[in-house]
């Protein structure tokens, strides 16, 4: 099944199945939340469209803002219940992010965020230290992103920003679904940073170094280089998912999560370019209520 990669003035097809899609591409990179799962269950068919993709030879690599290192992600995986089969690799903007903070690991740090985040600083001899003292901030999300928002940081914020910290952002995703609600994630504290006027140093989707890793990982895994236009990238975000594939040159696949398309909305062509209007990156190859074989 070849489709061209749709532009601005042309429909974005929806798809109610990825097995002809798949025969354009030799490896996936999958988002995870939105995609695989929304922090509560796992989403069934995701798993065994992928799990079906890599029984064809396709090569898996799940690729998340998440700011914990892939083993974390991996354990929480299997809590939620995504089957093993389902994927190769792990990357996550918390490997990242460990490679930046590990280059600052003189400075006094000041982590925001809530303690199942804390394996990022694992065995990097970081400085902790308050508000007050930090010479650099860290942010891996909201200290209870259950009951807090971006205004409970602030005067925090206002702080950093007369010292002018620099701020490393270990998630930029704005928001994420977590079962039937929505919740903050660390981006929404960076932006809320940056509009301040304060400066901000972004780890994961949608910048271009975590795709190379991911790429990386692919070449690694197969024993060979895979072109980009035989890698096709899924997600539910368009400015970290999306964008980012756009960015890196790599097709994408637009999965309608709640973030941008309302659970109980018709999902069709003309959703699509509601969502995608005004848009200013390469468009996905197509959209898909879930990703399903």
């Amino acid at each position: 099944m070849e489709l061209e990669v749709s532009t601005a003035n042309a429909p974005i097809p929806v798809l109610t199945s990825v097995s002809d899609l798949a025969t354009t591409s030799e490896a996936w990179l999958v988002d995870v939340w939105g995609v695989i799962h929304n922090g509560v269950a796992a989403f069934e068919s995701s798993g065994n469209a992928c799990a079906a993709y890599r029984q064809q030879g396709g090569y898996v690599v799940l690729l998340t803002n998440a700011p914990r290192p892939a083993e974390a992600v991996v354990e929480q995986l299997d809590r939620i219940g995504v089957r093993r089969d389902a994927y190769d690799a792990v990357l996550t903007s918390g490997d990242v992010t460990r490679g930046l903070v590990k280059a600052w690991s003189d400075k006094p740090l000041c982590h925001i965020g809530p303690q199942r985040d804390l394996g990022i600083f694992e065995d990097l001899g970081t400085k902790f230290t308050t508000t007050l003292d930090a010479e650099i901030v860290v942010c891996t999300g909201l200290m209870d992103d259950e009951t807090e928002t971006p205004d409970d940081y602030a005067s925090t914020l206002a702080g950093f920003k007369r010292r002018n910290l620099v701020m490393l952002c270990a998630n930029p995703d704005l928001k994420v679904e977590r079962g039937d609600r929505m919740v903050y994630c660390a981006g929404a504290i960076a932006q809320a940073y940056e509009q301040l006027g304060g400066e901000v140093v972004y780890s994961g989707k949608p910048y271009l170094p975590i795709y190379d890793l991911a790429l990386g990982m692919i070449r690694d895994g197969l024993g060979r280089d895979v072109p980009k236009d035989r890698v096709l990238a899924f997600g539910d975000g368009l400015l970290t998912d999306i964008k980012g594939a756009s960015a890196a040159g790599i097709r994408s696949l637009f999965i309608a999560s709640g973030i941008h398309v309302p659970r109980a909305s018709e999902f069709d062509e003309a959703m699509l370019l509601d969502v995608f209007g005004g848009y200013e990156h390469t468009l996905p190859v197509a959209g898909m209520r879930a990703l399903t074989w």
